[in-house]
């Protein structure tokens, strides 16, 4: 007799084992139709598995945010489904959700193409219309092997051979067809519903292994609804409009090449935004108490292991072997990350408290091989530059080092346009060095410097760091996509494996706690993601070029020389178009510019010494003499952290 426990306390009692789909028909009609699935003791099932004993139940409807994940999970398999329908012979391996959509994987002599999609979808509503209910079958392993080889689908027997010995192989069909699943699933394929689309195709090697056979993937997106559908749709145009590399490209910022993978070519204008945004930041940790350093790419390997980085990231190090014949067979590793280097320097001498909070920052280049198929522009590389800060403190100044640092790691975001941004608290991960005792230490640590900060936070289980729990900052960009940029670590652990200590008040030695602290996490990825914020069109004190200077006719030429030396004597970033193009077309070349400013002269505003200023894209455009037009803009130039100092730039 299973006692059911909904969510609003109540008590079901049932006299036999019960289904959800029961239970949901029992409380009422109007949750019977709703209820896609549900939470059997906090773990998402089936609605048709029995429930036997006690348990808490909570139904999952299309509006909850559980519902997503399902809809694009069971879109896969009607995917995989259609296209077997249309194209007998191919292979299903692989289809699970994904951020904001779904794929599958498909072996196939010939790949399919965009060209292929209107077949698709049109045979994937048919399944949805045809709503055939998902059912769940459990059979044994050597018996599924057969099965599926007996169907010719070779993958679908290697994935069972695979699979542990203890694991239930469980199957679902839906109608004739059928393949293997883990579930759950909604209650029939036409719980998807229609607000799906098929996006792009790619190929993917058998379990990512380059060894592997080729496979065509398939990605879609499936939402709840067409409103939701429109407005992602409508999102993913505004990103293409965005995209920094076809940014990047038009504004000559950077460019890359396959003979360096994963490594950025900055050009002056590029090179010039990279280094205002660092000169800002390098500004606000000045401003709070951080000490720059510098460190070496290359270490010996004995640095890593005693680390533990060699174990866990050994595989994503650029090594080199000295031939030296003093140094003979030494191994040494480009850095992947900063903290072990901080940690020598720490270690330089003998520490006391009375140092404590030390704050060691460095923009340090990293290197870290990430795979060919995984590079994406300047957001993710082999070559980066960390805005990397650790933190050497006492277990009693962790909360307010993190009062400190969310405070400044706010107001950094608030300059750079993002206002929003959300917290999520990861804790230990399955492979971790340090004991459980340190780990609830650490963690324990974290919440309370939480809790002392007012931040709230979303838990990200078992994603922590190697060595320590961490916070994890996410931001809103303009169009309402999510990046995380910042990170707070807590670390017990390395300043133990790497011997850091300090003279505590009382005399003895203790080791100090390490926070690794990041705001941009990589001036790469977080340039790239600027870009796209602002679709290339930066704020005054941002743009690599402020203002251009430009002429009418070339009578104007000398006083606009004139002219863009006063700006550029002011402190502004400035250009000077002197061509013999009509103004129109100077106009347009510089909109797809992005320049913010144009300083336009004709033989008027020579003889009369002023400056027409029109901001771009604008129509709009003022007349100002030209001392007021520099004292303007220099005032609008200045960087907010410098504006909030009340040091403003004179011209």
């Amino acid at each position: 007799m299973p006692a059911i426990t909904l969510p609003d306390g109540s008590v079901r009692q049932f006299d036999a084992p019960v289904t959800g789909t029961e239970i949901a028909a029992a409380i009422g009609p109007g949750l019977a139709r709703a209820a896609l699935a549900m939470q059997v003791d906090g773990v998402t099932r089936d609605l048709a598995m029995p429930i036997a004993a006690d348990a808490a139940v909570r139904f999952i409807t299309r509006r909850d945010p559980e519902a997503l994940e399902m809809i694009r999970h069971d879109a896969a398999h009607v995917l995989a489904e259609a296209v077997q329908a249309l194209y007998p012979g191919t292979q299903v391996t692989i289809g699970p959700s994904i951020e904001n959509g779904f794929y599958y994987d498909f072996a196939r002599n010939e790949p399919f193409s965009p060209e292929d999609f209107g077949a698709i979808e049109a045979k994937m509503r048919e399944i949805v219309v045809r709503n055939s209910p998902f059912v769940r079958s459990v059979m044994p392993r050597d018996e599924a092997i057969e099965f599926f080889k007996d169907k010719g689908e070779k993958y679908k027997a290697e994935l069972i051979q695979d699979l542990p010995v203890s694991e239930e192989i469980s199957l679902y069909s839906q109608g004739d067809w059928i393949d293997l699943c883990r579930g759950p699933h909604m209650r029939g394929t036409g719980d998807v519903g229609t607000a799906f689309k098929l996006t792009k195709v790619a190929g993917a090697y058998w379990r990512g292994d380059h060894r592997n056979a080729m496979l065509s993937r398939i990605y879609g997106t499936a939402w709840r609804d067409q409103k939701e559908l429109d407005a992602y749709l409508l999102q993913v145009e505004e990103a293409e409009k965005r995209d920094h590399r076809r940014i990047g490209k038009e504004m000559h910022l950077f460019h890359l090449q396959e003979e360096a993978a994963g490594s950025v070519f900055w050009h002056p204008k590029g090179w010039k935004l990279y280094r205002v945004l660092e000169d800002y930041l390098r500004r606000r940790l000045d401003a709070t108490d951080y000490r720059e350093v510098k460190t070496p790419q290359l270490l010996d390997r004995k640095f890593w292991e005693q680390s533990g980085h060699w174990e866990k990231f050994r595989h994503a190090m650029f090594i080199a072997r000295v031939e030296d014949e003093a140094e003979k067979d030494r191994v040494l590793a480009l850095k992947p990350m900063n903290c072990p280097c901080h940690v020598q320097i720490f270690n330089q001498g003998l520490r006391s408290y009375r140092e404590l909070p030390l704050r060691m920052a460095e923009f340090g280049s990293c290197h870290r091989f990430e795979p060919s198929g995984a590079l994406h522009g300047i957001m993710r590389v082999r070559q980066f530059t960390q805005d990397d800060a650790h933190i050497f403190c006492t277990e009693e100044q962790i909360a307010s080092e993190t009062v400190a640092f969310v405070t400044l790691l706010s107001s950094v975001y608030r300059d750079l346009g993002f206002p929003e941004f959300r917290v999520k608290f990861s804790d230990r991960p399955p492979t971790r060095a340090g004991t459980d005792a340190v780990w609830d230490q650490a963690e324990g640590a974290l919440r309370e410097a939480c809790r002392v900060a007012g931040v709230e936070y979303t838990l990200n289980p078992g994603e922590g760091a190697f060595y320590g729990p961490k916070l994890e900052f996410v931001l809103r960009d303009a169009i309402g996509r999510d990046w995380q940029c910042g990170t707070l670590q807590v670390d017990f652990v390395l300043p133990e494996r790497l011997d850091a200590e300090y003279v505590a008040e009382d005399g003895t030695r203790k080791r100090p706690v390490m926070l690794h602290r990041a705001i941009f996490g990589s001036f790469e990825r977080f340039l790239g993601i600027l870009i796209e914020q602002y679709a290339g069109r930066f704020p005054l004190w941002l743009a690599p070029v402020q203002v251009v200077v430009t002429t009418i006719v070339s009578d104007a030429d000398d006083y606009a020389r004139e002219a863009a030396a006063a700006l550029q004597k002011a402190g502004l970033r400035v250009e000077l178009d002197l061509r013999n193009e009509k103004i129109n077309r100077k106009v347009v070349d510089h909109i797809d510019q992005r320049v913010p400013v144009l300083a336009v002269v004709g033989r008027r505003e020579a003889e009369e010494r002023t400056l027409v200023l029109r901001r771009l894209p604008g129509r709009e455009q003022a007349t100002l003499p030209l001392a007021e037009a520099v004292a303007i803009l220099a005032g609008e130039a200045v960087p907010p952290d410098l504006r909030d100092a009340g040091m403003v730039a004179v011209g």
